[in-house]
């Protein structure tokens, strides 16, 4: 074999490992960042390994957004991701990609083993391998304000929720969202920040609900409403039997004094 042919396999073999290596970046479990598929920062670009449009059944949500940020606060943030892929609780369940472009980002206390900083870079954030198999899509996080004079804060974030076959393909669904922060006075007062479209579909009941007639309740909703009614009517009557017939003897002198009233009124007399 002459060595042009074995440069030329050497040449294709290279080029498929690289066209592999690249679509496989973005559907680590264990993390994602960077460059996506050549079309920039994951955060920015989103998932497009998975499918190259975003998808307004995934409501991306970032809680505890502050409306100004003061110079070195520490602010608790949390992602969710809602919608889009049927979570798998035995297989991988999401992931996301978060950039801000001053300040840091961390995982907050008691969860840094569900998130990390991708290549130690303190201003990319994403899941771990315990955090792509999170049951409810939720990651805790902190944002810790910049020192001041450095402008408004920038964040963008990619969410993806997986059916937890372990393949990106459009059967995974994706969505991002991108908000700010300026520099101002911190009043404590914080927002939530969506995407999507806000037509969230609840999730199923679980199988632990307790039935209304397991509760000592039996009967059914039109004997209630029945009930409701004849009580209102025994309570007009009573009202009325009371107005009649319920005044003290200290009102006798009273209402004779009423009856004298319309007496005179007949004849056309006052009193």
């Amino acid at each position: 074999m002459s060595s042009q042919n074995l440069s030329s396999r050497r040449i294709f073999i290279l080029s498929v490992l690289a066209i592999f290596l690249a679509s496989t970046t973005q559907a680590y479990h264990t993390g994602i960042s960077g460059d996506a598929d050549n079309k920039g920062e994951t955060a920015v670009a989103g998932c497009t390994c998975h499918s190259g449009e975003p998808d307004n059944s995934v409501t991306v949500v970032l809680d505890g957004v502050p409306y100004h940020y003061e110079a070195g606060i520490v602010y608790e943030m949390k992602i969710q991701l809602i919608g889009g892929a049927e979570i798998d609780t035995s297989s991988l369940t999401g992931g996301f990609s978060m950039l801000v472009n001053i300040g840091s980002l961390s995982s907050s206390e008691g969860f840094e083993n569900e998130v990390q900083n991708w290549e130690d870079d303190d201003t990319r954030l994403t899941h771990s391998n315990a955090g792509s198999q999170t049951e409810e899509r939720i990651w805790h996080i902190t944002w810790t304000a910049p020192e001041s004079g450095l402008g408004v804060a920038e964040f963008w974030i990619s969410g993806n929720t997986v059916n937890g076959d372990s393949i990106p393909s459009a059967l995974d669904r994706w969505n991002r969202v991108t908000t700010s922060v300026s520099e101002g006075t911190d009043d404590g007062k914080t927002r939530t920040i969506f995407s999507g479209n806000g037509e969230i579909t609840p999730p199923a009941p679980k199988d632990s609900h307790i039935n209304l007639h397991d509760m000592g309740a039996p009967l059914k909703a039109h004997w209630l409403g029945l009930l409701g009614f004849g009580a209102v009517v025994i309570v007009i009557i009573f009202c009325g039997l009371f107005l009649r017939y319920g005044l003290s003897h200290h009102s006798t002198g009273r209402s004779n004094l009423l009856k004298l009233r319309i007496k005179h009124l007949r004849r056309g007399d006052q009193i």
